[in-house]
């Protein structure tokens, strides 16, 4: 999840193919348009919500602005961050004497201050997100072992609580404020998760499964019995672990539960996804998807099988690979992703929409394969530009022969259509590199038997040439701390540019993709027909 997450799996990362040097011409991609076929529901799953850093970064407004931006190309509508029990954000307190909440006959009593949550929630909402609320990290006072941190650069504490009656106070008064705050009618939209993946050291307590399902045990029933309407779920574990186990657990023990989650990287393993030596490994397009079934499975396999499945965390990479989430590779990827797990989950979160991030030490410069869609100085990467892209797609799936392409239709019955060329990406590695030559172009030949000769369609395209600003970035020489003026030349060379015009002629569209190249076509209702 974090350029930390792997210090338990930093010797994981799979090998990829490099990208084929060779231009030799692909056979074409026929796609064959069915305007009228009555096709499925396609909810923008993708997009419903991102992930960010911890809560306290919230504040700031660079993290608001990123949001805004985001809001732009995804019209998502949760959060979800780290640490808003962190000891930074202040929420829990106990035996202090300089405060007036203070009293000697209770010198141990817990008090709450709700000062800065209100602030981090206030701006959230503001800016038309809600929160999908990761319960996390352990305040100190609050620990069984306080001096006990896990690697992040901010030190968050991992370990079980010391007394679970003061936990579980804790937890009531935090949802109780929040009802009384927002109000039942809009904290019941809201998502409660237990935790952050317990299973690969982010949760201190051992066995990690025994002594966390203890911990979500408490916290359910808490959240509950504040009001029976609001949304609690877990294991929020890494590598698509636990879901059998989760719910097998509620269901013996009667615990509440309304979704399951998990999380899962392109570059994680077979051996750490799938528990199996031997197995041949999953290629980076198609690791993502492999383990969402994975869980669905298990989730309609169990006692509760129509539990919604969400996917709080995903990406292309969990290290930080500049050749992979900085870069145009991402465009098709995400495509690729979207195509394959479509009808798997009710909801996945891109980690992170923002590199205003700090788990690894404070950003030394703004292409480092930070996992935020929009770099340090609100530059939108080649991945915001392919979320822009893939926003425009409908909410009704059509049929379709290839694996390269999404073919959709919205409510006015245009026609959207998404093509790409994925190939692996350039180079990996936590350092940056020259990318490779590149391979074929993709050759799509769009099949309209009733269009009318002559229509324009809208074209817009996410490549080496269309929205990548790291191209721009390269030509600057890569400054560590871009100047203003280089920030706004950035800023504007990472615009999409305006959509180009094609013409339907005998009935078809033709294009060619590059390799790691995305398009969208909009065919309007009276050019199909």
């Amino acid at each position: 999840m974090n350029p930390i997450r792997s210090l338990p799996r930093l010797a994981c990362l799979a090998a990829l193919i490099a990208t084929p040097v060779t231009l030799a011409a692909a056979e074409p991609i026929r796609v064959a348009i069915r305007p009228e076929a009555e096709g499925q529901a396609f909810p923008h799953f993708w997009e419903s919500m991102f992930g960010s850093g911890r809560a306290i970064l919230a504040l700031r407004e660079s993290y608001r602005d990123d949001i805004r931006l985001m809001k732009k190309a995804a019209d998502f509508k949760y959060v979800r961050f780290h640490a808003i029990f962190h000891d930074e954000v202040g929420l829990y307190n106990e035996g202090d004497a300089g405060t007036p909440f203070y009293n000697p006959k209770e010198p141990d009593r817990p008090f709450y201050n709700f000062s800065y949550i209100d602030q981090i929630y206030d701006g959230l909402l503001a800016n038309g997100v809600r929160p999908f609320v990761e319960l996390s990290f352990m305040p100190r006072k609050l620990s069984s072992a306080p001096k006990i941190d896990f690697g992040f650069w901010y030190k968050p504490n991992h370990m079980p609580p010391k007394d679970y009656a003061k936990w579980d106070a804790m937890i009531t008064a935090f949802t109780r404020h929040l009802v009384d705050r927002y109000g039942i009618e809009e904290v019941a939209q809201w998502y409660f998760e237990v935790w952050n993946e317990p299973n690969i050291g982010f949760w201190g307590g051992k066995p990690y499964q025994k002594t966390y399902f203890e911990l979500y045990d408490h916290t359910a029933r808490a959240i509950k019995a504040v009001n029976a309407r609001l949304r609690v779920g877990g294991p929020s574990t890494a590598q698509a672990a636990w879901a059998g186990d989760f719910v097998a657990h509620v269901v013996r023990e009667n615990i509440p539960a309304d979704f399951v989650s998990s999380h899962v990287y392109a570059n994680d393993t077979v051996e750490n996804v799938f528990n199996t030596k031997g197995m041949a490994p999953v290629p980076r397009d198609k690791m993502v998807c492999t383990a969402v079934r994975k869980v669905r499975d298990e989730v309609s396999r169990s006692a509760r099988p129509t539990l919604p499945v969400i996917f709080s965390e995903y990406n292309a990479s969990y290290a930080n690979e500049p050749n992979v989430t900085d870069d145009v590779y991402m465009a098709a990827w995400l495509a690729t992703t979207v195509r394959q797990c479509d009808g798997l989950t009710e909801g996945m979160s891109y980690w992170s929409f923002s590199d205003v991030f700090e788990e690894g030490g404070v950003v030394k410069t703004p292409f480092y394969g930070g996992f935020g869609a929009i770099a340090a100085g609100n530059i939108p990467k080649p991945a915001y530009n392919a979320f822009a892209l893939l926003h425009k797609l409908g909410d009704t799936r059509l049929a379709s022969d290839s694996d390269s392409t999404l073919v959709t239709r919205r409510a006015d019955g245009t026609l959207v259509v998404a093509l790409w060329n994925y190939a692996p990406p350039d180079a990996t590695g936590p350092k940056y590199a020259p990318p490779a030559p590149p391979g074929p172009p993709l050759h799509f030949v769009l099949e309209l038997p009733a269009a009318r000769e002559g229509a324009k369609v809208a074209l817009s395209r996410v490549d080496a040439d269309h929205g990548n600003v790291v191209s721009a970035f390269d030509s600057m020489g890569r400054p560590p701390f871009p100047t203003r003026e280089q920030a706004a030349a950035l800023r504007g060379m990472a615009r999409l540019p305006a959509p180009e015009s094609m013409t339907v002629r005998r009935g078809r569209l033709e294009l060619d993709v590059p390799t790691h190249g995305l398009a969208v076509l909009e065919i309007p209702p009276a050019a199909a027909h």
